[in-house]
């Protein structure tokens, strides 16, 4: 009997990085976000600590939309946000894109909790 030595598969980065956010054009149902950052000032000029502020924040801007899903039919079903709207995010889930310094997220369309209309 021959023993096969165990490979080990490297571990790979989930998140990606771009050089321009205008390169990701998401697809389906995904939609692109950017989350709030949490403040790190107060308006006095007071500096929070890291473990005062919430980490990470459930509402962001959304980036970019994608065409969206065909249900069972064929017909395709446009997404429920549009670019330029504030949403409210889970706590979980959603893909990290790094560009720069800046991180996005994608998340599929019924992931996203609420619109927020102001």
């Amino acid at each position: 009997m021959r023993i096969r030595p165990i490979r080990r598969e490297p571990k790979i980065d989930m998140s990606a990085t771009f050089k321009s956010i205008r390169s990701v054009q998401p697809l389906l149902d995904r939609v692109l976000v950017q989350r709030f950052k949490a403040e790190t000032k107060t308006s006095s000029g007071l500096f929070l600590p890291s473990s005062a502020t919430q980490s990470p924040l459930p509402e962001a801007t959304v980036i970019a939309v994608g065409p969206g899903s065909p249900d069972k039919s064929g017909v395709v079903q446009p997404v429920s946000v549009s670019v330029g709207d504030r949403v409210l995010l889970p706590g979980w889930g959603g893909n990290p894109i790094k560009v720069g310094e800046e991180e996005y997220h994608l998340f599929k369309d019924a992931e996203i909790l609420a619109k927020i209309n102001e």
